[in-house]
């Protein structure tokens, strides 16, 4: 009898074992079946294009590189498509609706743009500036120059080889306002070439020809372990270059460009800006100055 006990009380025991492990096994297959689960039905976020058309020197810097990605990770509902053209060109995008929001650097004609009711506001977002740059053997004689009108004066008189945008962005329009200030029509002769490209064709062309051009510092110092060209003359107020941004008056993503709008002079954004180049190139291409 008691060996009987004993071998029905260890029986027990083992039945109780058992079935104390079936109830974990179960419940872990059960959490398991349950995460999968959660990890199978969870709903991507539905993104939305933003077309931003901006200008050839703002891409040709690399800024793009980090700006866009920074927003993109601020607002993960959005993709942004950029459009790089001269600022001429970008704000006819604007005016014909085939970019959301603009960011360009020709304060008149953005502010001549929102005033026709193109866009819903202009704000000042970032600045750098422009510089005249050419060969080391500077055959026109304007190094260390500090009126770029002066120097535009003495590149003419030399007839030395002066390769400009041409092609009606921020940067032509800079060089067309020097050399309204030095009292000279835009030159004609055959030293003087109208490439109508972007700031990375035309530094690009000068490098190669030996020739001056006008162009932005943030682009000049991008490219300029691969150009030989040296900066000869800046520093003089005129040629300050300030960048801005506009929402698209009736644009077919108004939302995403306002969103990109408020971001990119938000504290965030403007950090994004102030510390691009200053690892690489050991100063800011570009200084944030959103209002």
């Amino acid at each position: 009898m008691i060996h009987r006990f004993r071998g029905s009380a260890v029986l027990r025991v083992v039945t109780l074992a058992l079935a104390v492990g079936m109830l974990f096994s179960l419940t872990a297959c059960g959490s398991n079946t349950t995460e999968q689960s959660a990890t199978t039905t969870e709903t991507p976020v539905e993104t939305s294009t933003i077309i931003l058309a901006s200008t050839t020197s703002t891409q040709d810097s690399g800024l793009f590189d980090v700006l866009i990605p920074a927003f993109e990770k601020a607002y993960p509902q959005y993709k942004v498509e950029v459009i790089a053209k001269g600022t001429g060109e970008a704000l006819e995008l604007g005016k014909n609706k085939d970019a959301d929001v603009l960011l360009v650097h020709a304060k008149a004609k953005e502010e001549e743009f929102v005033g026709a009711g193109y866009g819903t506001k202009r704000t000042d977002v970032m600045y750098n500036d422009f510089i005249i740059v050419g060969p080391a053997s500077d055959p026109a004689g304007i190094k260390g120059m500090t009126s770029a009108a002066e120097a535009f004066k003495k590149i003419k008189a030399a007839e030395a080889t002066f390769v400009s945008r041409g092609d009606d962005s921020g940067t032509h329009t800079k060089e067309m306002a020097i050399w309204k200030e030095a009292g000279e029509s835009t030159p004609t002769a055959s030293w003087y070439q109208s490439a109508g490209k972007g700031m990375g064709d035309v530094l690009t062309m000068a490098s190669e020809q030996g020739a001056y051009t006008l162009a932005d510092r943030a682009t000049y110092l991008a490219m300029k372990d691969n150009l030989k060209l040296e900066i000869l003359v800046e520093g003089d107020k005129s040629l300050f270059n300030q960048y801005g941004v506009i929402p698209v008056a009736g644009a077919a993503n108004p939302e995403g460009a306002q969103a990109f709008a408020d971001w990119i002079v938000s504290d965030e954004g403007q950090s994004v800006i102030a510390s691009y180049g200053v690892d690489t190139y050991g100063q800011q291409l570009f200084i944030p100055n959103a209002p």
